[in-house]
Formats: C-alpha cells, sequence, structure tokens
C-alpha cells in the first residue's frame, strides 16, 4: 500500500547509501554499482502503475511471463488480474492434448465374521480349524481418464470390473462432454458390459438462475428382458452462503424421491434427506467436525433408518501426507451387524477395504472395531508416518537448497556486500539516536532458533543482522511490513524452507527492550511490552 511519495522517498535514501561516488575503495564502489543497480530496478518497476500490479500480485513470475506487450498501459490492477488469466488460459489450452484427469476407485471385501462368529461344533474335526478364517468375498475395481478435445469438448472413457464370491464381470463406457455456455453442458453417454447389455445416457446440466441449477439424466439399459428406461433429475437451491438443498426424483429402476440439506461451513458438514421409494425408504442424518489442525482431522458420524433397517455410523479421517487422507468408519447396523470400513485416498486414487464383523450386534465387535483401527494409526504415525514425513521433508529441504544454492549465495555476498556500505550511515544514525535517548538496536538475529527441548539436536542457523536493522530506523522508529524479512536490505535467508524469526534487543530511553517475531509477522518498535523486567 505505500504511495508513490513513499517509494520515493525510500528510493532516495537506498540511493543515497548505495551510491558508487560515496565510496572510495575499489572493492566498495563496485558493491555498491552492483546494489545501485538493483535497487534502480525495483524502483523501475514499482514507480511504474502497471508492472507495480503486476508484481504485487504475481511477483517476478508476472514480469516474465509473456504476452504483456500487448496489453494497454492504462489498465488498472483488476483488469491486469483478468489479463494475466487469459494469458494463463491460453498457455494451458495449448498444453490440453497432454493432459488427462485420471481418477480411479479399488475396493476389496474382507469378511471376517470367523473372528467373532464361529461355528466350532461344525469344524472341530477339520486340520487348521482352530485358527479364524479370513477372506476377500469380493472386489470391485474402476477406473476413468479424460481427454480434452478442445476448449469445450472433453471425452472420458470409463471401465469397471467386480467380483463376488467366484462370480463377476465388467463394463466400459466412453462419454462425450461438451460445455454448450457458460451456464450448461451436456453429455452422451455409451457403455456396453457382460452382465447387463448395451447402455444409451444423456446427461444434461443447466444454470437456472445463479443460485440454482438442475442436472437430468436419461439412460436406455438394453438387456435380455428387453429395454428398460431411467430418469432421474435433481434440481438444487442456494438457500444461503453456506446451505444447499436438494430435490431428487428418480424413475425405472428403484424408483423413488429424495429431498436433502446439505450445510458447508469451514468447521463442520451436515446433511440431512429423506427418501421415499421401491423398494427403500429412509431418513438419514449425518454431522462431519472439521478441526482447524495442520492434517485436516475430521471426525464424523451418521444415523440412518427405513425399510431396510437402522445403521449407525461413526469414523474419523486425517491427512497422512500431502496427497493421501486416511479414513476408518464403524458400522453399527440391524440387521446388518458390525463393519469397520478402512478407506485411503492417494491424490485422485481412492483405496477401500470394508471389513464385515459380524451379522450380530456383539459389543466385543464394536470395541475392537473401534479401538483397534486407533491403536494401529498411532502405532504406524509414530513408527513410519512420522519418520517418512521426516525424512520426505529432508529431501525436498536439500532439493531445495541445492536449486537455489547459487541464488542464495549470490543474496549473501549483495547482503554482506550492503552491511559494510551501511557502517558509515549507521554510525550517524546511533549518534542521532543517543542525542535523543532514543531507539538503538543492541543486537538483533535472523534465522532459525531452537528453543525446545524436544529440538535440542537441531542446528541453530541464524545471522547478524543488528547493522541492517539499525539502518532502518528513522525517528526512533523501527516499522517492518507482513512481508518475509530475508527481502530486506543486508538480510538473507540463513535457511531456505524451514521457519525463520527476527530476534531484536534495543535500548529505547536507557532502558532494555527485547521481542522476537515471526518471518511474515509485522513489526512495530518501541513498544511498552517488549520492556524488559529489571526485577526478573
Amino acid at each position: 500500500q505505500a504511495s508513490q511519495e513513499e517509494l520515493k522517498a525510500a528510493y532516495r535514501r537506498l540511493c543515497m547509501l548505495y551510491h558508487p561516488d560515496k565510496h572510495r575503495d575499489p572493492e566498495l564502489k563496485s558493491q555498491a554499482e552492483r546494489l545501485f543497480n538493483l535497487v534502480h530496478q525495483a524502483y523501475e518497476v514499482l514507480s511504474d502503475p502497471q508492472t507495480r500490479a503486476i508484481y504485487d500480485i504475481y511477483g517476478r513470475r508476472g514480469l516474465e511471463m509473456e504476452g504483456w506487450e500487448v496489453v494497454e498501459r492504462k489498465r488498472t490492477p483488476a483488469e491486469i488480474r483478468e489479463e494475466f488469466e487469459r494469458l494463463q488460459r491460453e498457455r494451458e489450452e495449448r498444453r490440453l492434448q497432454q493432459r488427462t484427469n485420471p481418477k480411479g476407485t479399488i475396493s476389496v471385501g474382507i469378511d471376517a465374521t470367523d473372528l467373532f462368529d464361529r461355528y466350532d461344533e461344525e469344524y472341530e474335526d477339520v486340520p487348521g480349524s482352530s485358527f479364524p478364517q479370513i477372506e476377500i468375498n469380493k472386489m470391485h475395481i474402476s477406473q476413468s481418464i479424460e481427454a480434452p478435445l478442445t476448449a469445450t469438448d472433453t471425452a472420458i472413457l470409463s471401465g469397471n470390473l467386480s467380483t463376488q464370491n467366484g462370480n463377476g464381470g465388467g463394463s466400459i463406457n466412453l462419454a462425450l462432454r461438451r460445455v454448450t455456455s457458460a451456464k450448461g453442458w451436456g453429455e452422451l453417454e455409451f457403455g456396453a458390459g457382460d452382465l447387463q447389455g448395451p447402455l444409451f445416457g444423456l446427461k444434461i446440466f443447466r444454470n437456472l438462475t445463479p443460485r440454482c441449477f438442475i442436472t437430468t439424466n436419461c439412460a436406455l439399459q438394453f438387456s435380455s428382458r428387453g429395454i428398460r428406461p431411467g430418469l432421474t433429475t435433481v434440481l438444487a437451491r442456494n438457500l444461503d452462503k453456506n446451505t444447499m438443498g436438494y430435490l431428487q426424483w428418480r424413475w425405472g429402476i428403484q424408483s423413488a424421491m429424495n429431498t436433502s440439506i446439505v450445510r458447508d461451513t469451514k468447521t463442520s458438514h451436515f446433511t440431512v434427506a429423506l427418501q421415499l421409494g421401491i423398494p427403500h425408504s429412509f431418513m438419514m442424518v449425518s454431522y462431519q467436525h472439521k478441526f482447524q489442525d495442520e492434517d485436516q482431522t475430521r471426525v464424523k458420524g451418521s444415523l440412518k433408518a427405513g425399510f431396510f433397517g437402522t445403521i449407525v455410523e461413526y469414523g474419523a479421517e486425517r491427512k497422512i501426507s500431502r496427497h493421501s487422507v486416511l479414513g476408518a468408519t464403524v458400522s453399527v447396523g440391524v440387521p446388518q451387524g458390525v463393519s469397520l470400513k478402512i478407506k485411503l485416498n492417494r491424490a485422485s486414487q481412492t483405496y477401500f477395504f470394508p471389513v464385515h464383523l459380524t451379522d450380530q450386534l456383539l459389543p466385543s465387535a464394536v470395541f475392537y472395531a473401534t479401538v483397534g483401527p486407533l491403536v494401529m494409526y498411532f502405532a504406524m504415525h509414530r513408527l513410519i508416518i512420522r519418520p517418512y514425513l521426516r525424512a520426505q521433508k529432508e529431501r525436498e529441504l536439500e532439493k531445495q537448497r541445492e536449486s537455489t544454492a547459487s541464488d542464495i549465495l549470490q543474496k549473501k555476498q549483495e547482503a554482506e556486500a550492503a552491511v559494510r556500505l551501511m557502517q558509515e550511515s549507521v554510525r550517524r544514525i546511533i549518534e542521532a539516536e543517543e542525542a535523543r535517548m532514543g531507539l538503538i538496536v543492541v543486537n538483533a538475529w535472523y534465522g532459525k532458533f531452537v528453543n525446545d527441548n524436544s529440538r535440542k539436536n537441531e542446528k541453530v542457523k541464524v545471522i547478524d543482522v543488528t547493522v541492517p536493522l539499525q539502518c532502518l530506523v528513522k525517528d526512533s522508529k523501527l516499522i517492518l511490513t507482513e512481508a518475509s524479512k530475508a527481502g530486506l536490505p543486508g538480510f538473507y535467508d540463513p535457511c531456505v524452507g524451514e521457519e525463520k524469526s527476527l530476534k531484536v534487543l534495543y535500548q529505547f530511553r536507557g532502558v532494555l527492550h527485547q521481542v522476537m517475531a515471526a518471518d511474515n509477522e509485522a513489526l512495530r518498535i518501541p513498544k511498552q511490552s517488549h520492556r524488559i523486567d529489571a526485577d526478573g
């Protein structure tokens, strides 16, 4: 938000500090010329409204984007943002042919009822019958890929294979989707399989108003019994900022009417649904709480009751790596029994493992289904996941250090040169501040501090920034904005990719003060709260 006057004042101040004519030593003169040129380049960018808007929004990569030469000079920052996004879209369209969007699901059903519902009297004479028999009784694999044909047309190829108790089959589908306008799209689907005959379908999506849309899906399924038509229509409306209402009508196979309300906020997800249909009618209520932690932990529960019985489900999911989310859900129902469902999402792939434990409501099955996954997760997290993530982070940091080594070395040399050039100015600033009992920076360090005993083996990585920080003092005040302090004159990044802080010990009106601020935290000194208690 700096004004042009503030930019000019800062430019003049740095020019006076780095002007080559102020330094007689050949080495200092050479360093001053390099820093003076950098300051001049920065001012050229920031003094031009167009290039400043580009840099403020997108940084240096925005200035390097091809195509800005055709943009009118009188564009506002909002118009420049739109132009940048247009240039990005054009670049993306040139790579459309190379892009797909693979999605897949693998489901493995496990029958573990022998753990709790053993028929010992029938197998007591069979060798090996003393061990519970755990079997895989069903599997399902599905995969789909998208192939953009043009900016508005997309082909989607999908297939699936299923098997249960020795019987199985599969199908393959091809869909062609066209975006007809900003308000809607249409999709044609063709399919064939060995269990069901050819399929022909049509799906249409349309925004009726900014807050309401409709989706219609009609299909013709050809089989040995004849043609079986089906129609599904969904009408949805935004009831408020976080709430959607849905009405669904399905005719054909398993005809039904369904209405639901879904409320999704930053901290919770709530759903209530009611269905009247053949053969199943039910009512369902579910709630999910989203914890605002680094692992994106979610705890959920639901109740579903209908003609088929009653099912209570509860579970949790948590992010275990950058692209992986692990979840477990316990299902307790009548007459379904007790099941444990484990799900792993890895990027666009989903791995699902439903484990059926018992057909009865046994407290022991509910207990082990609840406690077992928790014990296994914490053991895996401590012994496998945490060491793996730590090693992965170290590899990424090392890779980042290697890729930025030359740049960081250059920044370090520039910072050291800037500190040498600041010495005379800092001496005058200190003399002026001492005369008025003002702000004097006694010591200042920037980098990675280790205060936690659990991290005592980690290496402290800090640099002394006393001189450059004192150079920023003006009229007994020091003001740093919300930005990484590695970009300040005389600073550089001593530990790439790691958390950094700024620790300052300063004197104001003859009294010592101390403060520690995070890397991107704004800082204003002096402050009464920074004062060091003489009695402490």
